[in-house]
């Protein structure tokens, strides 16, 4: 049995993984202020590991106070890290970029501080497709390899971060690192446990539930005049359970590897029609749906080439299904 700190683990990715870990007989600690993440989600973990017969802490910390971080891990004695705690809306990140530099960045070097003070030498990184920026057509679907630049402070605090935790793994010869670069995430647990509670919705599918449940009057297509097929943004959405256990692979590929950078999708895209469809399908609700002009910064077309996850840690996804991801968000959004 190990323990592993989670940074973030009261939020939508953090507690997914959270939970999978748990039921491989784990104990975790969690790191999170809970600016984004939920009280309610860490009860939810604490009950579901006393049924597993682990143990669970949680720590409302910021990672900005590097002494309160510092006595956790003096504490907990954890045999690795994986780090979700970040500021995560692109739009917001451009209205204030230092917010996202100082959450972003500056709360990971004092994060690898305290990992290297205590020799804690396991380290995984959830970063993000952002860092790809506007990718150009031709080098669809994007390659670990490619060309990155970022077109948001988003997406360059998590580059920075990437090559941050790069430079400590070259500097520090017993610290091993694993970064994933998230897709678009979606879904909740198949068993109902968890799900995105946020409530500040930036992302298609969350937006679309949230329209078809009457939260909101009706959405908006941003855009209908891309190079696509039906003129609207396609995009690699991956399901947040498949997700989960990509980290746990992670942890296993440690154990004989130093490191690498890992994309995390499916390497096929759903234009935003299409998740529209699919949602008014399976809430059976023609809701609402009006077209406006282009939001600066969207690719047309952003999707993975996932052939290094899946031959290098034998990541096998159980659930690439559009209607997966929709149906088990929508029984989660009716809780909320």
């Amino acid at each position: 049995m190990s323990k592993y700190l989670i940074t973030g683990g009261a939020g939508y990715i953090g507690s997914h993984v959270v939970k999978q870990l748990i039921e491989k007989k784990n104990d975790i600690v969690i790191v999170d202020n809970l600016s984004t993440g939920f009280q309610k989600t860490v009860n939810t973990l604490k009950k579901y590991a006393l049924t597993k017969k682990v143990k669970l802490g949680f720590y409302k910390l910021d990672l900005a106070d590097s002494k309160k971080l510092e006595t956790v891990f003096a504490k907990e004695n954890v045999q690795g890290v994986i780090h979700f705690a970040a500021s995560i809306v692109v739009s917001e990140s451009v209205r204030d970029p230092l917010k996202y530099y100082s959450n972003n960045t500056g709360n990971t070097i004092n994060l690898l501080k305290a990992c290297l003070k205590y020799k804690v030498n396991k380290f995984i990184f959830s970063s993000t497709a952002a860092v790809y920026g506007d990718p150009d057509p031709k080098t669809i679907p994007l390659k670990e390899s490619g060309i990155t630049i970022p077109i948001s402070p988003y997406g360059s605090s998590k580059l920075f971060n990437e090559k941050i935790i790069q430079d400590v793994a070259f500097a520090n010869t017993n610290f091993k690192y694993v970064i994933l670069r998230y897709f678009n995430v979606a879904g909740a647990s198949v068993d109902g446990m968890l799900g995105q509670s946020t409530k500040d919705a930036t992302h298609l599918i969350k937006i679309a539930l949230e329209t078809t449940l009457g939260k909101r009057e009706k959405m908006f297509i941003n855009g209908t005049d891309y190079n696509t097929p039906d003129g609207t943004c396609i995009r690699d959405y991956i399901y947040v359970d498949d997700l989960a256990s990509a980290h746990i692979k992670s942890l296993y590929y440690l154990n004989k590897n130093k490191g690498g950078i890992f994309n995390c999708g499916y390497g096929k895209g759903f234009s935003v029609k299409d998740v529209i469809s699919m949602m008014k399908k399976v809430s059976g609700n023609d809701f609402k749906v009006e077209t406006t002009k282009r939001r600066e910064g969207d690719p047309a077309i952003v999707i993975a080439d996932n052939s290094k996850i899946v031959n290098e840690m034998d990541w096998k996804p159980k659930y690439d299904d559009l209607k997966i991801m929709c149906e088990t968000a929508l029984a989660w959004e009716k809780k909320l």
